[in-house]
């Protein structure tokens, strides 16, 4: 007999991490899944396809993220009501108590829905983690004085590559972008003065991931919402908004191995920096993977000139911690990996500098 020991510390640590990050429903409804797996409920059966990971294993592939998500997809899609009227609202506060019993009913009534859920890594495209990687790609504007090419793997539904587009508000340290934007995101920052003078240019953006969300899909675009903790709307007005925009701009991202897709295609070239990036995605690919992706940037680098530098920005938690998310920079010519700052994983706050 599997031991569910890891499974019910993965979900207690989770539900931990939401109430602290500001999701109190998130937090009480995955305290009564931990007990459910305790006690050989519904949930422990249907989480059969990961027993025997480690609950390091557990928390790094998001296992309890999946299982919140789809109870919120059940929630958005109106296939259960029950579940629908336990859950928080603009006008009315969610009932984790009634939210959990309608969602263990589900369980039991129709199973497949959360295996087939479950079987993919959460996409969250969180677009204020852009907010984050902004002063990244000024660094590089300001440090090589060329436009930028973009190109982002794990990219989810491609938001993130219209960070340009977006409007930025870091409080005293002042603001950046296009005042008049539709989505607009607002960070505190920490610590010293950042690039926040330096204007930037973007000249192309390409983007791939294994599994792309497809924004053009209702039932895609109700998965992206899905991620989003149901008691944060600002965030789901943010995502909102996002989404409007990309569908306008014809926003693309193809279906491609990041390894595979990242030595075709993001080659330097002269006249731009070329900037490979990603955000909350590496702890998702196998570690073979991680191995090819980590060698094709690292040979493209070396094919950089001072008129063709490459660089590879990333909002990632370090290795082996999980609880701290850094915004590294490395650029060719030269090949420094830095800590530019310390982040929050959802983009509220960045501590840039010695501050980290």
């Amino acid at each position: 007999m599997i031991d569910p020991a890891p499974l019910v510390r993965a979900f207690e640590i989770q539900s931990g991490a939401c109430a602290a990050l500001g999701s109190p429903f998130s937090g009480a409804l995955l305290a009564h899944a931990a007990r459910d797996i305790t006690d050989g409920g519904p949930l422990a059966g249907l989480l059969a396809p990961f027993a025997g990971l480690s609950t390091r294993a557990l928390v790094g592939d998001a296992v309890p993220i999946r299982w919140l998500g789809c109870v919120h997809d059940l929630a958005l899609s109106g296939a259960a009501p029950a579940v629908a009227g336990a859950y928080p609202s603009p006008d009315r506060p969610g009932d984790a108590d009634a939210a959990w019993a309608a969602a263990r009913a589900a369980m039991i009534a129709a199973p497949e829905r959360f295996s087939a859920f479950m079987a993919h890594e959460p996409q969250t495209n969180e677009v204020r983690r852009s907010a984050c990687l902004l002063p990244g790609f000024l660094t590089v504007a300001a440090e090589t004085g060329l436009p930028l090419r973009l190109f982002e793997v794990g990219a989810s539904a491609g938001l993130n590559q219209l960070w340009d587009r977006y409007h930025y508000d870091y409080g005293g340290p002042g603001t950046w972008g296009d005042p008049g934007s539709s989505v607009r995101l607002d960070a505190e920052w920490r610590g010293e003065p950042g690039p926040l003078g330096v204007a930037a240019r973007v000249v192309s953006r390409a983007a791939c991931d294994r599994k792309p969300v497809d924004i053009q899909d209702p039932i895609a675009r109700r998965r992206l919402k899905a991620y989003v903790w149901a008691d944060q709307f600002d965030r789901l007005t943010r995502l909102e908004a996002a989404i409007a925009m990309a569908l306008a701009a014809d926003t693309r991202v193809e279906a491609e191995d990041a390894a595979v897709w990242t030595a075709a295609r993001a080659a330097p070239t002269p006249g731009a920096a070329t900037v490979l990036f990603h955000s909350i995605f590496w702890q998702y690919m196998p570690p073979d993977r991680q191995a090819a992706l980590t060698e094709a940037i690292l040979a493209l680098g070396e094919g950089a000139g001072a008129e063709a530098p490459f660089a590879w920005l990333r909002m990632e938690p370090p290795p082996g911690n999980l609880a701290i998310t850094e915004l590294r920079l490395t650029l060719w010519p030269g090949a420094e990996n830095r800590l530019l700052g310390r982040v929050h994983p959802h983009g509220a706050w960045i501590a840039w500098g010695a501050a980290s």
